[in-house]
């Protein structure tokens, strides 16, 4: 990505990545947390008019908390660069329709927990991330 003005990173997963990806790039970097389950801007944080923002987190599985950092830019189809991450474990079926710019892709099946195979019903399914903390 070219001319990125800010980095926006969903808490909590992305809050290291996207801070380091900005040390590094000089760039600044701010997140978004959520308060009653969405996310928004605290802190002082804002989002100024017409800046170029690229979205980092940790890993993208869905791409929900991606997509739900992207609404908070403002005229997201111009001022949105697009969307980077470290480990993208969404094997194509992501929610984000843009290309995700990643240091590794893995491909690691995920199944609802009335959908587990017959050989991993005997393990108990867990929901890892941050969606709920």
């Amino acid at each position: 990505f070219k001319n990125i003005d800010l980095i926006l990173s969903p808490a909590m997963g992305g809050i290291i990545i996207g801070y380091e990806v900005g040390r590094i790039l000089g760039i600044e970097t701010i997140f978004a947390e959520r308060v009653n389950g969405i996310f928004v801007l605290r802190r002082g944080f804002h989002i100024k008019k017409n800046v170029k923002v690229l979205i980092i987190e940790d890993v993208i599985t869905t791409g929900k908390s991606s997509l739900e950092c992207s609404n908070l830019i403002e005229n997201k189809e111009k001022n949105l660069l697009g969307y980077a991450c470290l480990i993208n474990r969404s094997n194509g079926a992501s929610s984000i329709n843009q290309k995700i710019i990643s240091q590794i892709e893995i491909d690691i099946p995920t199944y609802k927990e009335n959908e587990l195979p017959e050989n991993l019903l005997s393990i108990k399914a867990i929901k890892p991330g941050s969606r709920n903390l």
